[in-house]
């Protein structure tokens, strides 16, 4: 018969969202351009376009999770969905390899230059040669990478003990061991967070005087917001838990977030050893 389905693939019908996902990301780019240029309501048109960006990402994956109860998320459909995000997580690894070379090109070939106020000065002037051509340059006192820094490992570690006792407890039918270690899993996240922030609050450097404070913040800053998006995805993963969402055999949603949970742990491990330990290795603590 003409239009019938022999094939287990699903095909998507047409959808306004992407369209809208577009126009708004467009508009969120620009808005942030006029932001940076102080151009006249640059902020209104940033917020407008995130706004669309965020409602985009409700509106779609609430499509995306309306498909699966429906049946539509067949095996080949959900291995596709698996090579998605195995492909999405290796992007992410790139990204990350950005933010380490610059580290290491800053670290291993120390700039002398600084930035000040917007104005470009040399480190040579104010301190000498051999206190400019250091990273981090003479005299910045730097974070204790056993103090707070290595609670945040320790934290992280733990969650990923326990988002992967959820999804054994899933495996097994043991929903309730889903919904604890989902619970836990969050909380730590939380904890993290909370723990950066105060860090960050305390750092005895600022953002962007010189290339050691800006190479760290955007670094371990990218990271923050990984792990502020991860949370954001097990609190979904735990509401669609309690809707009765997943089952043993069918659970990619779930899959996926722990996923992207146990990458961000393992840039962490990567961060607390290059930046924390080795990159302020003979600075005076603060």
């Amino acid at each position: 018969m003409a239009g019938a389905k022999n094939h287990d693939y699903h095909i998507l019908p047409p959808d306004i969202w992407p369209l809208i996902g577009a126009a708004a990301a467009v508009i969120m780019t620009s808005g942030g351009v006029m932001t940076m240029h102080d151009m006249a309501f640059g902020k209104y048109v940033l917020l407008l376009g995130g706004f669309g960006v965020l409602l985009t990402f409700y509106a779609w994956w609430t499509n995306v999770v309306r498909e699966a109860n429906a049946g539509d998320h067949t095996p080949v459909v959900q291995l596709h969905l698996r090579y998605g995000m195995i492909l999405f997580i290796a992007s992410e690894v790139m990204f990350f390899v950005g933010w380490f070379w610059a580290w290491f090109d800053f670290s291993l070939f120390p700039s002398p230059i600084q930035v000040i106020d917007g104005a470009t000065t040399s480190l040579f002037q104010q301190e000498g040669a051999a206190a400019a051509m250091q990273f981090p340059h003479k005299g910045l006192e730097v974070l204790d990478a056993f103090d707070l820094p290595l609670l945040n490992t320790l934290i992280l570690l733990c969650s990923g003990t326990t988002v992967t006792w959820a999804h054994h407890a899933l495996i097994h039918g043991d929903r309730q061991g889903l919904k604890t270690g989902l619970w836990l899993t969050i909380i730590l996240g939380i904890l993290f967070t909370s723990i950066q922030a105060y860090e960050y609050s305390a750092a005895p450097f600022p953002f962007g005087e010189n290339t050691y404070g800006s190479a760290f913040y955007m670094a371990t800053g990218f990271h923050g917001f990984h792990v502020l998006v991860g949370t954001i995805f097990l609190i979904v993963c735990l509401k669609r838990a309690y809707n009765g969402d997943f089952t043993p055999r069918q659970h990619f949603g779930f899959e996926a977030a722990a996923w992207y949970w146990h990458f961000v742990d393992v840039v962490w491990l990567f961060l607390f050893i290059v930046v924390y330990v080795w990159g302020g290795w003979g600075a005076p603590i603060h």
